[in-house]
């Protein structure tokens, strides 16, 4: 099948095209020629005003809910989710059940999501069952595909257990994923502790839960010179903390979700339980400390943090509402509005080559023989968030209503193209 995209804006550090406008022919999967104006027979040409192309966008945390809890989301509707956002790759996360903290259960991931149009790349738990108990089986796991190891929502308390598996990792260039929180800080908390927490009668959870974590990991990194990856940052000090220990030389990368650069504690006032995630929105300051780490390059990558909930875990009091929302479809457009003065090429930067290099990923790039590995966006285009256009089997997102700035068009894979526009 031959694909003519004209007129597209190559943003690709690696490629002799970038920040040229071409026409691009792909045949059979491949990128058969780029050129200023190509008059070939295409069996579908892809006209789109004001398309941009990057190499494939990859997404680092993300639940798909399967094994064992397919109401929420499943691997073929996370796909569909993941290539509506742009993304042709995706890590998910192992919180599932049974827990993927064995071979077999990397390998029936990778299995059944051969044929998706989307690349879904395990990340194994650290820990047996998640329990932060004992080390799970990284070695086999990352023989059998998995990308990166943690264990996910549920981050180690434990130190000594997390420098053993810091220690075991670095065998391999291993990377660990943490979600920074303490647990015993605040453990009761729902959303940040602050003024706004007081007035809504809401028990806070404070930052320090968050940073203590980071600082505490950064130390045992710098001790077993591992590589550790934070996720989710909220916190301004955290920041600082990462900033540090990469001036430092230490192996320490950090990103951050969509939904704490767009929203703050003070979104909160209507007890609206899509705006309750893990870790909480935090108030104004931190906000724009968040926003001006993304564009200073403190922070390294976005990560979506695509945690879906069906109806009856989140239409219920605040209290009892299970934390997290889907993300995957509206991270660009998110990203676009709340950090409107940054560029395309930061925009890929943050979206493709960044998580790729970190995670040791190949990097595509277009190039006339290569093979198609693509994401389409629209800088100019507007995302209006409506629940009968989310691919996601789940509509728990708090951006359903909004108009948003930039527009996610679709990926092609290989020969595999899904197109949104």
């Amino acid at each position: 099948m031959k694909i003519l995209f004209q007129q597209a804006a190559i943003i690709d550090r690696l490629s002799p095209h970038n920040g040229q406008i071409r026409d691009i022919l792909i045949e059979e999967g491949r990128i058969k020629a780029i050129a200023q104006d190509l008059r070939v027979e295409a069996d579908r040409t892809i006209h789109h005003q004001g398309l941009h192309v990057s190499p494939g966008w990859v997404d680092i945390f993300a639940h798909f809910c399967d094994p064992g809890y397919e109401y929420k989301e499943t691997l073929e509707t996370g796909a569909q989710a993941a290539a509506a956002g742009g993304f042709t790759d995706v890590f998910v996360i192992p919180n599932t059940r049974p827990v993927v903290d064995s071979k077999s259960q990397v390998e029936y991931i990778r299995g059944k999501s051969a044929n998706l149009p989307v690349n879904i790349r395990p990340i194994g738990a650290l820990t047996k069952g998640l329990e932060g108990k004992d080390l799970a089986e990284m070695y086999d796991m990352r023989h059998s595909g998995a990308v990166a190891f943690s264990d996910g929502t549920s981050p180690v308390q434990s130190a000594g257990l997390l420098l053993k598996g810091l220690q075991y990792v670095k065998a391999f260039e291993g990377v660990v994923i943490q979600v920074p929180d303490d647990r015993s800080v605040g453990a009761g908390g729902l959303m940040n502790e602050g003024i706004i927490s007081t007035r809504l009668g809401l028990p806070g959870k404070p930052m320090m839960a968050e940073e203590l974590i980071i600082a505490r990991d950064i130390k045992l990194a710098r001790y077993t010179g591992s590589r550790i990856h934070f996720t989710g940052v909220s916190s301004p000090r955290g920041l600082d903390y990462i900033r540090r220990a990469k001036d430092g030389g230490l192996s320490v990368s950090c990103s951050v979700a969509p939904y704490h650069l767009f929203f703050t504690d003070a979104s909160l006032v209507q007890y609206d339980t899509n705006l309750k995630v893990f870790p909480p929105l935090r108030d104004e300051v931190a906000v724009a400390a968040l926003k001006q780490a993304v564009l200073d390059g403190t922070v390294d990558c976005i990560a979506s943090h695509h945690l879906p909930h069906e109806y009856d875990s989140k239409v219920v009091e605040f209290e009892y509402a299970k934390a997290g929302m889907t993300g995957l479809e509206t991270v660009y457009a998110v990203l676009r509005t709340a950090i409107p003065e940054l560029s395309a090429e930061r925009a890929v930067a943050l979206l493709s080559s960044a998580p790729r290099d970190i995670f040791g990923l190949e990097q595509p790039t277009l190039q006339e023989g290569n093979a198609a590995c693509l994401s389409f966006f629209d800088p100019s285009g507007t995302t209006l968030v409506e629940e009968k256009g989310l691919r996601s089997k789940s509509k728990n997102t708090a951006f359903l209503g909004r108009s948003l700035k930039g527009r996610a068009l679709g990926i092609l894979n290989g020969d595999r193209l899904i197109w949104e526009d």
